[in-house]
């Protein structure tokens, strides 16, 4: 049962995980996304802002009469390999400019004009189709304003808006996850609060419980059907119940009149032997048939509120079937620690499960030996009855079979294996429980009664 149950996947679970990675499959598609207009609205010199201002802070320099110079440093070097068409031109505050690369015609006479703008995205015109950026950058020479261009790659202003914006994405992420994977599972207990009533409803439901189905209300409209589905099997179960319940009613009933007749005939037959076998072979087969009804009519008790006398009833047991034991070798006995015991009960029922365990501790006994029935309170102030013999005692692979229908611990038994399985449907419908305790000294079945 547990390796089933961890056979089962958690649905909350599936649910956490599978939305969290939805999650941040749609922040990143939103990310990207955004980086992507952006890269297409921007200017394209916005990736280059910071690598030029790394590549000035090592090659930009100035001379003893305060003019700017360039040199041909590794970091420049490296750059221009990597924007074959950079340009750009660096001014200070006092007007002075020095350049790098192949100036456009139409952004030349703009250099005594950078000086004086903070920054600037410059496209859009007729006489160019290239695009032109003014930044201030910082260098260890102080700040300049820098106009520049050449690097017209999308994919460099795609990651640097991607790097940029990461102060936003990264909390966002930070703290949208574990919230889903603590809303997550409240929100689906919840929606499955209602299939866990119906999941306990469904444990609780009984074989003698008839007409007991699941509710579909606050339940989830996919779940129904399932519900539904199961609530027909459920009648459809039923319904073969009865036929089978009336059938073997009916075959008990009708056994009743031919053993009836058989018993006539036998008893007018001359002394002897082989009619004494045929009585008890009838006498068996009577007995059975009784047992079946005995079964059907216990699956149907509704006289379980009347008061009864355990003791009472244990006492008169033992005096209808003392002739049966004394007559197959054994010595009966009666024990009872209290005169009275009265609880609920079925005054027709229980004598029928008292006497069983008396009969089956005569067929099972090994007819010899004492056979002991008792009455006592129980700790918890029901009843307790217990029968017990001191025959071979019955092997540990059986003692739980032995109350189930029909189950006879060996094949060549002359009962019909449904003694101690009427005991136990009794005592359920009494709202107690039967235990069996044996060893090579005897066997011993109690039933506890709330």
């Amino acid at each position: 049962m547990a390796k089933a149950q961890y056979a089962n996947p958690s649905l909350w679970w599936r649910l956490s995980w599978q939305l969290s990675i939805v999650f941040v499959a749609v922040v990143a598609a939103v990310i990207v996304g955004l980086c992507v207009y952006g890269a297409m609205i921007l200017s394209p010199n916005v990736g280059t802002e910071d690598e030029l201002t790394a590549v000035l802070d090592e090659a930009l320099g100035r001379e003893a009469d305060g003019r700017l110079v360039i040199t041909d440093s590794p970091r420049l070097r490296s750059f221009k390999a990597e924007a074959e068409r950079l340009w750009f031109i660096v001014a200070d505050q006092d007007g002075r400019t020095v350049s790098y690369g192949a100036i456009p015609q139409a952004y030349r006479g703009l250099a005594d004009y950078i000086r004086l703008i903070k920054e600037g995205d410059i496209r859009g015109a007729k006489e160019t189709d290239e695009s032109a950026s003014i930044d201030a950058m910082e260098t260890r020479l102080g700040t300049f304003r820098v106009m520049y261009g050449g690097d017209p790659s999308r994919s460099s202003t795609f990651l640097t808006m991607l790097i940029e914006t990461y102060p936003i994405y990264i909390p966002l992420l930070a703290v949208s996850l574990p919230a889903v994977f603590l809303a997550v599972p409240r929100i689906v207990g919840r929606a499955l609060r209602g299939i866990s009533e119906v999941a306990r409803e469904a444990a609780e439901i009984e074989p003698r419980r008839r007409g007991a189905r699941l509710p579909v209300d606050g339940i989830p409209r996919e779940v129904a059907p399932l519900v539904n589905a199961f609530n027909g099997t459920l009648e459809r179960l039923e319904s073969e119940f009865r036929k089978r319940q009336r059938f073997l009613m009916d075959a008990a009933h009708e056994l009743r009149t031919p053993i009836a007749i058989m018993q006539t005939r036998i008893d007018g037959m001359p002394d002897g032997r082989e009619r004494q076998r045929l009585l008890d072979d009838v006498a068996r087969l009577g007995h059975a048939a009784e047992q079946l009804l005995d079964f059907e009519r216990n699956d149907q008790a509704a006289d379980l509120d009347e008061p009864v006398d355990l003791v009472e009833i244990a006492r008169g047991v033992v005096a209808d079937l003392a002739p049966l034991a004394i007559g197959a070798g054994y010595q009966i006995s009666f024990q009872s620690e209290v005169e009275r015991l009265e609880r609920k009960g079925s005054p027709s029922a229980l004598p029928r499960a008292m006497s069983n365990l008396v009969r089956n501790a005569i067929d099972h006994g090994g007819n010899s030996g004492m056979v002991t029935v008792s009455v006592s309170r129980s700790p918890s102030g029901g009843g307790r009855i217990t029968v017990a013999d001191e025959g071979p005692g019955i092997p540990a692979e059986h003692r739980e079979l032995v109350f189930e229908p029909f189950y006879r611990v060996t094949p060549k038994s002359s009962g019909a294996g449904l003694g101690l399985s009427l005991v136990k449907q009794v005592a359920a419908n009494h709202g107690g429980e039967v235990s069996i305790e044996s060893s090579a000294a005897g066997t011993q079945v109690t039933i506890e009664l709330a």
